[in-house]
């Protein structure tokens, strides 16, 4: 069914375009006006008459406006036969299909042969003080020859037409699917980042409702302070679902909201040192990508001690200035110290979101610092304009 189906697309494929039969006429009468002019030419007739000049011109013309005329089935004939040279049929079928050509091959030069003896008898004039000969043509064995090397010449072409023919038509075909799998990739990726989203806010909406309820007797006036940055983290949420990036201006801006929840949370121990160099400002990083990670050194590090908390939240070019270093640092007991090194969704979700978006140009390392605690390092391209 499938053979059935492509065969008329295949036809059309191959069928011979007017330009192309438009460079075979021309083609052929190129070889012809070559043929006259060498003949015309020739030292050993030093004079020709000019029935004889006629009859020679019109031999050439007739002679090649034949193979001009059978080039078309010619290369008919191989698109037909070539289908089994290509591939998948077996070796004695694709040596019967061979054998067919080179048949078919002498057949044509015979009768080419023959056709232009015919007429050559019957346009040259005879010799002087001759008749006219018969008119049936005589095969003469060395323009036989040189028949046969004209009809592979042809089927050569013809051959060589097919395979680039094809040729284009799988590269056509492998950037089509190229496209339609970029395409695909594509909407793969945003729709595992809206998972990894819709994971991610659920899991932040916990975390600080968890802390607000923690808070609501002990500290109602920050309990409403609370309450006030969260819903501008909620609305930001709600407002910026479909934008993967935005300026680190503005996701610093969201982080000192989420931080002033924690400032809350922590009545007094908690430090937080902001560190950016300002050519980094207007550069595209992922949505909420620092939030997780403060949220992690809030956990395992300034939950885990019992002196103030300490979180540096730093962002720097790397040495090549190709990247964008971003670190949050924290004073704790060091990665793997608590909660058996599970540092949960938060960190989990950042990870894959780093994947998605930037494939192997992202790095994400969480790692003991120096002096004790832990940083936790995000590098990724440095971009203006946001990733299509």
């Amino acid at each position: 069914m499938t053979e059935t189906r492509d065969e008329p697309h295949t036809r059309d494929r191959f069928r011979l375009r007017p330009g192309e039969l438009l460079i075979i006429a021309a083609f052929w009468s190129f070889l012809a006006a070559l043929t006259v002019t060498g003949r015309l030419l020739d030292p050993r007739i030093p004079e020709i008459s000019g029935q004889l000049r006629t009859a020679l011109i019109s031999l050439a013309f007739i002679e090649y406006s034949t193979w001009a005329v059978l080039t078309v089935p010619i290369i008919w004939l191989v698109t037909r036969e070539s289908a089994g040279l290509s591939g998948s049929e077996s070796g004695r079928t694709r040596a019967l299909r061979i054998a067919v050509l080179i048949v078919l091959g002498i057949v044509v030069a015979l009768s080419v042969n023959v056709f232009i003896s015919t007429v050559r008898s019957h346009v040259l004039p005879p010799p002087p003080g001759r008749g006219r000969p018969g008119g049936r043509g005589v095969i003469s064995p060395y323009e036989l020859v040189g028949d046969l090397i004209v009809y592979f010449a042809v089927l050569g072409a013809a051959l060589a037409r097919n395979y680039f023919i094809e040729s284009q038509a799988r590269s056509d075909e492998a950037r089509q699917l190229q496209a339609e799998t970029a395409q695909l990739q594509a909407q793969l990726a945003e729709a595992q980042l809206a998972v990894l989203q819709t994971q991610l806010n659920p899991h932040f909406l916990f975390n600080t409702l968890n802390a607000i309820s923690s808070l609501v007797e002990r500290d109602p006036r920050g309990v409403r302070r609370m309450i006030a940055r969260l819903s501008e983290l909620l609305r930001h949420t709600l407002e910026h679902t479909n934008e993967q990036e935005l300026t680190l201006d503005r996701e610093l801006e969201l982080l000192r909201r989420y931080l002033d929840i924690m400032e809350v949370r922590f009545q007094g121990k908690l430090e937080v040192v902001m560190t950016i160099d300002d050519d980094l400002r207007s550069a595209l990083v992922p949505n909420l990508i620092l939030q997780p990670l403060v949220e992690n050194a809030l956990k395992h590090g300034a939950s885990a001690i019992t002196e103030v908390g300490k979180i540096e939240v730093r962002a720097a070019r790397s040495a090549d200035n190709e990247s964008v270093v971003l670190s949050v640092r924290d004073n704790g007991p060091g990665p793997g110290e608590t909660s058996g090194g599970d540092h949960g969704v938060g960190l989990r979700n950042t990870t894959q979101r780093l994947i998605r978006l930037y494939g192997r140009q992202q790095r994400f390392s969480l790692r003991h610092a120096e002096g004790g605690g832990t940083i936790a390092e995000v590098t990724l391209p440095f971009h203006l304009v946001a990733n299509r």
